[in-house]
């Protein structure tokens, strides 16, 4: 065998290719600046990443051609690609995701008559182990990335180019935690909010939480942020901590405490999200005990009857058995805590028939892993 010291010496890996989309305003004007342009022209890639949504160098026209080559072959504008479509009987619409490193998150696109919803993914995978809900059963592989969650909104308005004077609404409602990622959820949220780009306002944005309220606390530390739902589902600790495993850490009281400090605006309320599974969490003294919580902070209660997915009910390891409510005790409740002076509604889970409702979205990640 040849002496080590007769060997070529390895080429050195060539260092990675700046990725443009999920740059904020003064990482492009950086960017510009190391092609020895002007900021101004980190101020046009801004507008055009954002604003116009292009997705190929050729379309940024006011770029004179020279620098639109040098561009093309120096820095990279990738965005998460739509993978497949499932369109559902309701009119909305499930996408997948694929993502640089092969792994794939999912999307709810949401049209209404009087302005559009999109459901967006902030992790692959869910880290809280929420038993009724089917991304739960996924564990965790990694955060997503401030492009990886605008590349999201940016695929599905071009995918669906919803007319410009109807409002769009941003839920953090699919895949994951977003308070488990909050560096990179608030770094999106900068780009999505900003008046030169998306242009999102910020009320129309909610970040919805399973109940960490280490990330409660944090997000509320933002002087411009989402607004908060909470993801409550139980109005016991025993009955919380059975379903969400993070109830043993950060209980009801605990929960009822950081809502009550949440700094929130004149006129905002905390979302509180109670998902009806029959027998678990649909009682009428359920309904009482959610009445008592809701009133200890400015709130609004959303009703949302389970929706059933493949690996609801008992299997192999023992999983508890859950079922949508009947009829009569949705209606029963939603009066109960109206007549308690609660705002309230019933949400009825759109992309049901294409498995793009609440707790439904997963991903097969055991050949990623």
């Amino acid at each position: 065998m040849a002496p080590t010291w007769d060997r070529p010496a390895p080429e050195a890996a060539p260092p990675p290719r700046p990725n443009a989309a999920g740059m904020d305003l003064p990482e492009l004007k950086a960017l510009a600046a190391s092609f020895g342009e002007p900021a101004w022209r980190g101020a046009q890639l801004f507008g055009g990443l954002y604003r116009q949504r292009w997705t190929d160098w050729e379309h940024f026209t006011a770029f004179p051609k020279p620098l639109r080559t040098r561009l093309a072959e120096a820095v990279d504008l990738r965005w998460p690609a739509i993978l497949h479509s499932q369109p559902a009987e309701d009119g909305s619409t499930k996408h997948v995701f694929g993502l640089e490193d092969g792994l794939q998150v999912e999307g709810v696109h949401m049209p209404y008559e009087r302005r559009t919803t999109l459901c967006l993914s902030s992790q692959v995978g869910c880290a809280m182990g929420c038993t009724f809900c089917a991304t739960g059963s996924m564990g965790i592989l990694r955060n997503l990335t401030a492009a990886e969650i605008v590349g999201q909104v940016v695929a599905m308005l071009n995918h669906h180019a919803p007319p410009a004077e109807r409002p769009v609404n941003l839920v953090f409602m699919g895949m994951g935690e977003p308070l488990h990622n909050l560096d990179h959820l608030m770094a999106a949220f900068g780009i999505l909010t900003d008046p030169q780009g998306l242009a999102i306002p910020p009320r129309r944005i909610t970040v919805s939480t399973a109940g960490l309220v280490s990330g409660i606390e944090r997000l509320g530390a933002f002087p411009k942020r989402p607004r908060l739902a909470l993801s409550l589902n139980a109005t016991t600790d025993e009955a919380r901590s059975r379903i969400m495993p993070v109830n043993r850490v950060w209980n009801l009281e605990a929960l009822a405490q950081a809502l009550a400090r949440f700094p929130l605006q004149s006129g905002e309320r905390v979302t509180l999200e109670y998902v009806l599974m029959k027998g678990v969490s649909d009682s009428l003294e359920d309904g009482r005990r959610l009445a008592a919580f809701a009133r200890r902070f400015p709130s609004k209660v959303n009703l949302i009857p389970f929706n059933p997915h493949e690996g609801t009910g008992p299997g192999p390891r023992g999983a508890e058995a859950f079922a949508p409510p009947d009829e009569a005790r949705v209606g029963a409740l939603c009066r109960l805590l109206s007549d308690a002076g609660l705002p309230v509604a019933v949400r009825r889970s759109r992309g049901q028939d294409v498995a793009g409702a609440c707790g439904q979205l997963v991903r097969d990640l055991r050949a990623r892993r």
